[in-house]
């Protein structure tokens, strides 16, 4: 049985432009095409899709998928170690809720009585993982050079660093989350200040120009992974940091 490119488009979820794209790199050529040029899919592309599909969501690049999958020889095999991967993802997925839920509980506790019930604040990032381990597949696809200074530079934090790096990178959203929700136009001065910050945090690791910071911020848009690691915070924030940082690059960059 063979399946046309609209048909994969609607059961997978993934745009034709996209399938035409993964044809055109040889990451996902169809079974066949037709004589009107039609591309034609079969259970063996399917299947390819779905490991493309599993891999994209652990964070690899597609020249990285490429490499996998070119590499495999025992497609079962891979399936269990994709399926580990993401029992392993599930259950860091499910310690954010716990996060979260305590969180929403200690300060609905503390607005009752106008006391702060934050007893333990490293509670609040259980959970998290590193922000660099998820975007570094989409850097090191757009901006090899830098993704190579950023590596090196990773590799020099000592493990303390490493964590107060995440400490303030997952404060640093949950700030620009309380101003989205108060309302606040990126063009404001406050929201500007943490964009500085954001981007004086980034030059730690690579130095983007106005055009690779605002590719950085449509990327938080665009991939889901870099979505729902800010959705997680507030609904709308990967958007309105884009948006902010769009401002910044255009004032300040440009």
């Amino acid at each position: 049985m063979a399946w046309s490119i609209a048909d994969v488009a609607r059961m997978s979820g993934v745009t034709s432009r996209t399938l035409r794209h993964y044809d055109e790199i040889g990451l996902l050529p169809p079974a066949w095409t037709g004589g009107n040029g039609h591309r034609y899919y079969e259970e063996a592309e399917l299947l390819r899709l779905q490991q493309i599909l599993l891999m994209r969501e652990l964070g690899l690049g597609l020249r990285e998928i490429q490499a996998v999958l070119d590499s495999q020889v025992d497609r079962l095999a891979a399936l269990r170690e994709h399926y580990e991967r993401l029992l392993g993802e599930r259950d860091r997925l499910e310690t954010l809720v716990r996060t979260v839920g305590r969180t929403i509980t200690e300060l609905e506790e503390g607005e009752s009585d106008g006391m702060t019930r934050i007893n333990r604040p490293e509670n609040l990032f259980e959970g998290f993982g590193p922000v660099d381990a998820e975007t570094d597949a989409e850097v090191r696809e757009r901006w090899p050079r830098e993704w190579e200074q950023s590596r090196q530079a990773v590799e020099a934090m000592t493990a303390e660093d490493t964590e107060r790096w995440q400490r303030e990178v997952t404060a640093q959203m949950i700030r620009m989350a309380e101003l989205m929700v108060a309302g606040v136009p990126v063009t404001d001065p406050a929201v500007q200040a943490e964009v500085e910050a954001h981007y004086r945090g980034v030059c730690g690791f690579w130095t983007p120009n106005a055009c690779a910071y605002k590719g950085v911020g449509q990327t938080y848009v665009d991939d889901p992974k870099f979505r729902a690691n800010f959705d997680r915070i507030a609904e709308g924030l990967a958007a309105y940091q884009r948006d902010a940082m769009v401002v910044y690059a255009d004032t300040r960059l440009g």
